[in-house]
């Protein structure tokens, strides 16, 4: 699958600015940054991006849309839940959580951000590389 024609929206640059918070490479396009902010992200095989919490005083969260390829969707402390395309996850504030790509596969979600107050993303630790690796084994 060629990571530039994933779906009908466009790939965008590469997503160096939050790539600390990644394993693997992504790719970012800002789809809409008025009303609500709505990023297109592109996962190469196997990335993910780390256990991460968004907070906010009242409202906020994010609402992740799948579009193309597989990938993974994790809550702390829950099963991993595998996405395909045309699934919506739900994320309240507060909850810390990952997202990424399947092992063999790209993928790509809308990631929308619930307007809220006071929000703002608490980056965390890497996805234990074991765990990732037994989440393949699922399927």
């Amino acid at each position: 699958m060629n990571e530039k024609n994933l779906s009908v929206f466009e790939t965008g640059e590469p997503n160096d600015a939050f790539a600390k918070y990644f394993v693997g490479k992504s790719w970012l396009n800002m789809l809409s940054t008025e009303q609500v902010a709505i990023g297109n992200v592109t996962f190469e095989p196997s990335c993910r991006n780390n256990w991460h919490i968004h907070h906010a005083e009242k409202g906020g969260g994010q609402i992740l849309l799948a579009t193309a390829g597989e990938g993974w969707y994790q809550e702390w402390g829950k099963p991993a839940r595998k996405l395909k395309p045309g699934d919506v996850v739900n994320i309240p504030a507060g909850v810390k959580h990952w997202h990424g790509a399947a092992k063999a596969s790209y993928f790509q979600h809308l990631a929308v951000e619930v307007p809220g107050e006071g929000g703002r993303t608490e980056w965390c630790e890497p996805v234990a590389e074991e765990e990732y690796s037994r989440l393949e084994e699922q399927k």
